[in-house]
């Protein structure tokens, strides 16, 4: 219920989800008049996915500005909590939102509980880079002032993501720096450049710079939430823009309009590779329990990622892996912090 658009993106993406997985089932929480009726006026193409989808009451939702503390004192009938407390009680294997991110983070913390003494979750998601691959970058929000310690936090979980949901056996991490040399950047993430080229277990790579993200310099790419969300979002927009001015470029004029009708197949595939809705559905790492935060706007097909995104991290039993990955460190990591 929390998307900027209301229920309708949300059911139908998790109609769409539940199409393409077949072991798919979702819960869908909110008022129950209003979702029945979503699902009831599902277009065509998803109608035989309303089947797998299954309404549970909340008779509430949680505002896009609303406090986070506020959410943990009067929120529990809202559609966020509800959902939550349905994945902490085991009735759900993941959860996906749209809503407000502070109050998710609040509630998913308290519900779920954290791994192997990581104080608070961190927001990544995967980002496009050269020659069609991706590297996820943390964190986007979640510590806005991080200090060395969450840094390497960052990395070791952001590792261990890339190596079991992506299959890389040994993932590059970088630390994001405004240069490459060991004197640049704040003293938080000198130190934690420090502590990474100690730990023997990482393939750390040192620092990168911002024009490094894109070209693919790395796997893992860490930063605090300050940083890395205003990145994100930046990025959002150039891609937006691109798109926007080559369309516009090839609409210009008669012999461009001719151009630009031969190399449609090529523009819908730099369409596809740059589009932000691709790449929908950043990962709460760090909690018990797999929580993905879909973008506000995102409609039914960014949506839809979301909910492929939690599958993913459900096949590979992401909070397990991190818990028994990151516990050996623990200690040394909780000495400094």
């Amino acid at each position: 219920m929390g998307g900027d658009t209301g229920p309708t993106a949300a059911v139908h993406g998790s109609a769409a989800a539940v199409l393409a997985h077949p072991g798919l089932t979702i819960d869908l929480f909110g008022p129950r008049a209003q979702l029945e009726s979503e699902l009831t006026s599902l277009p065509r193409h998803l109608a035989a996915a309303g089947s797998r989808l299954s309404v549970r009451h909340a008779p509430e939702a949680i505002r896009q500005g609303q406090r986070p503390s506020d959410a943990l004192r009067r929120g529990a009938g809202t559609s966020m909590a509800r959902m939550l407390a349905h994945l902490a009680d085991g009735r759900a294997v993941a959860g996906v939102s749209a809503g407000n991110t502070g109050a998710l983070m609040a509630l998913a913390r308290r519900e779920l509980g954290m791994v192997a003494g990581i104080p608070r979750p961190a927001i990544s998601t995967a980002i496009p880079t050269r020659n069609e691959g991706r590297c996820y970058l943390l964190d986007l929000g979640a510590n806005v002032d991080a200090t060395a310690a969450r840094l390497v936090d960052f990395a070791r979980m952001g590792e261990v993501m890339a190596r079991h949901v992506d299959g890389l056996a040994a993932p590059r991490v970088a630390l994001l720096n405004v240069g490459s040399e060991g004197t640049k950047g704040s003293a938080s993430v000198r130190e934690a450049d420090a502590r990474l080229r100690d730990l023997a277990t990482l393939n750390y790579c040192g620092f990168v710079e911002g024009d490094g993200v894109f070209a693919g310099a790395a796997d893992v790419i860490v930063c605090d939430g300050f940083v890395g969300n205003a990145v994100l979002k930046a990025s959002e927009g150039l891609a937006r823009m691109l798109i926007e001015r080559v369309q516009a470029t090839f609409e210009a004029h008669w012999s461009s309009r001719l151009v630009g009708l031969l190399a449609r197949p090529a523009l819908r595939r730099l369409k596809g590779e740059l589009d932000p809705v691709r790449y929908n559905g950043a990962s709460l790492l760090g909690l018990t329990g797999i929580v993905i935060k879909s973008h506000g706007s995102a409609d039914a097909t960014g949506f839809s990622y979301a909910v492929q995104r939690a599958v993913r991290e459900v096949s590979q039993d992401l909070p397990s892996r991190l818990a028994a990955e990151l516990t050996g460190g623990t200690a040394l990591n909780k000495s400094k912090r």
